[in-house]
């Protein structure tokens, strides 16, 4: 079974009884996928903050029926789809191949199946059969982009079954949801990627204890847990930069978040004077770059920008977890070499870099791409997506 042992938070399952839901009309809903600004790696720390935007290019998720079949999940990177049946609280792949396909492939979507199935049978329903369709943009060619696609699969896969199954959710609960699902699989990621997913633009992101959250919903259900407050989080909308442009690079190197920050778990980084000093410079850096936009000082957000940049640069030379590749120096490089600010975004190790420059110049701006371009970084045509996740 996909997504582990039945946990106790689940409430009745779909085989306990309970009414059945009549599935709505194919149902789409999409979900932005992320960069982060400042604050990557310190924000696992619960309660640390980081700024991140979200992007326009996004994951669609669409539900219709199954005829015969509980769930069906198809994706543009699983060719020929997996089948399974509700088991208990969980997914079951029907078949050696389908399971392995979900498992390398399919398992945020079908953990966050497994959520919205939880909260149902908690209210006494079933849910109905599904076929569940996915579309990404945050990949070019099946290579991953660095924008978030897992967080913003599991924002969009969440928003669509549930609405499938006649709940219009709102953004705290589509995130609170997606944060269970992700949580399900381990708890190290921030959900940061979650949070700029669901509600777009740019965002001052706060991660909650996911383990407490985890052991409240073992003890008191989804729906209390979705409803109670969640230690260490936080979130606030931030204004855009005023004269600055945000351009974003690609190195073409698919990077593992989960195993870079991983290694920050470390006993004898934990706890460090070292892992102190990290934590309570990045969330200066970022709390001052959150005064900056909110003052519409570009200048000071460009200077904190480059702090941002030395703080993992430190973090890496200390703990080798190899943040800065060739090519992501190069495209920080670039970017100081006509006027701008740049760092590597996320977990780094590959991904996508940002830079911000003066808008208004035009020159520069031309220069920064051609010396990506040299050096191998992909630019790419890269917006702020400024909405929530949207529905048809």
């Amino acid at each position: 079974m996909l997504g582990g042992h039945r946990p106790a938070w689940a409430g009745r399952s779909p085989a306990d009884g309970g009414r059945a839901v009549t599935g709505q009309a194919s149902i789409s809903r999409h979900a932005p996928g992320k960069l982060f600004i400042a604050g990557e790696y310190a924000v696992v720390e619960p309660g640390h903050p980081a700024i991140l935007v979200a992007v326009d290019r996004q994951v669609s998720v669409t539900v219709s029926g199954s005829n015969g079949v509980d769930v069906v999940i198809d994706s543009d990177l699983c060719p020929g789809g997996a089948r399974f049946q509700r088991r208990g609280a969980g997914l079951a792949g029907l078949g050696a191949d389908d399971e392995r396909q979900a498992l390398d492939g399919l398992t945020h979507v079908v953990s966050a199946i497994e959520v919205v199935d939880g909260l149902l049978a908690e209210r006494g329903l079933r849910a109905p059969p599904m076929h569940v369709s996915i579309r990404s943009r945050l990949h070019r060619n099946g290579t991953k982009l660095g924008l978030g696609s897992s967080g913003a699969v599991t924002v969009a896969a969440v928003a669509a079954v549930a609405a499938y199954c006649g709940m219009e959710l709102s953004p705290d609960a589509r995130f609170r949801l997606a944060m269970l699902a992700t949580a399900r699989r381990g708890t190290g990621s921030s959900g940061g990627d979650l949070a700029a997913s669901v509600w777009g633009g740019w965002i001052a992101y706060h991660a909650p204890d996911r383990a407490a959250v985890l052991e409240m919903a073992e003890r008191r259900g989804i729906e209390e847990t979705i409803r109670a407050p969640w230690p260490g989080f936080g979130l606030r909308r931030l204004p855009p930069p005023r004269g600055l442009v945000l351009e974003v690079g690609w190195t073409g190197q698919p990077a593992s978040t989960t195993s870079l920050t991983g290694r920050l778990g470390m006993r004898e980084w934990q706890g460090s004077t070292s892992q102190r000093s990290f934590v309570a410079r990045s969330d200066e850096c970022v709390r001052a770059s959150i005064r900056a936009l909110e003052r519409g000082n570009d200048d000071e957000l460009l200077r904190r920008v480059r702090g941002a940049r030395q703080v993992l640069a430190d973090l890496d030379n200390e703990l080798r977890l190899g943040i800065f590749t060739s090519k992501l120096t190069a495209l920080c490089d670039a970017a100081e070499a006509v006027g701008g600010a740049a760092k590597p975004s996320g977990a780094g190790g590959g991904d996508c870099g940002i830079a911000l420059l003066d808008a208004t110049a035009k020159r520069e701006i031309s220069q920064l791409r051609a010396g990506w371009s040299a050096a191998g970084v992909l630019p790419m045509p890269i917006h702020v997506q400024p909405t929530e996740v949207s529905a048809e």
